[in-house]
């Protein structure tokens, strides 16, 4: 069994009711920051809360649901031009930069970690408020695309979710800030650990494939769906 097909066939999360429709994904965005100050590139991973209904006491990257703010919140820095291209290769124009900031936003509301560079403060309401109150705006040339996966159909809660990738010196300081936090607990850990913990599969897939880039930057980036019944593996 590859590990395209163990994201199927051991999907986490709520079955779908019997007999109901397929639920429509929801747009997502995680972020995995990689540390390389040690002796082994390490990343950033967090537990979820065991009373989550999707993927409870698990090991995740960062991330989260787009929202209606991310359209329009500020940023120091846009997209490179060719992480901009593979956003708009699939999406509506605008959308892959919203994601990335969705997945900014999420790491600061779930790591307390600010992928920014300082900014004056200033004035905001909604969930960007208390990001720009730290005098930051988000740091968008930092990242990069890695892979896109969408939740099977047999699954209750789903998301379509864009898995993105940046350098940890990018962060405005490796402190967590204060009253940040929604995982329970954060860690960084080299890539032999991470696969050591309950992790999601698609997690533990996107760990490899992070390994396998280092090896080889110019890899395809893996676009995980299920169609016509079945996965049906492609690249973005």
């Amino acid at each position: 069994m590859t590990d395209a097909d163990a994201v199927i066939r051991r999907p986490e999360g709520p079955p779908r009711i019997p007999g109901a429709p397929a639920v429509r994904p929801k747009s997502a965005a995680t972020l995995m920051i990689i540390r390389r100050d040690g002796p082994k590139p390490r990343v950033l991973m967090g537990k979820r809360h065991g009373g989550h209904s999707f993927m409870p006491d698990r090991w995740v990257f960062p991330g989260g649901r787009i929202d209606r703010a991310d359209y329009r919140a500020p940023f120091a820095t846009d997209l490179k031009p060719e992480v901009a291209a593979v956003f708009d290769a699939h999406l509506k124009p605008g959308k892959g930069r919203a994601l990335a900031l969705a997945a900014v936003r999420e790491t600061f509301e779930e790591a307390g970690l600010l992928l920014a560079k300082a900014a004056p403060p200033r004035p905001a309401a909604g969930p960007w408020r208390a990001f720009v109150e730290q005098g930051a705006l988000a740091d968008l040339a930092a990242l990069d695309v890695v892979a896109r996966a969408i939740t099977p159909p047999m699954v209750g809660k789903r998301f379509d979710t864009w898995f993105l990738l940046a350098d940890a010196e990018r962060l405005m300081s490796f402190e967590r800030q204060p009253d940040c936090g929604e995982l329970e607990e954060i860690a960084w850990v080299d890539f032999d650990e991470a696969q050591a913990l309950p992790l999601p599969s698609v997690t533990r897939m996107m760990i490899k494939e992070s390994v396998e880039r280092t090896r080889d930057p110019s890899r395809p980036k893996p676009f995980l769906r299920f169609r016509a019944g079945a996965m049906r593996p492609a690249h973005l």
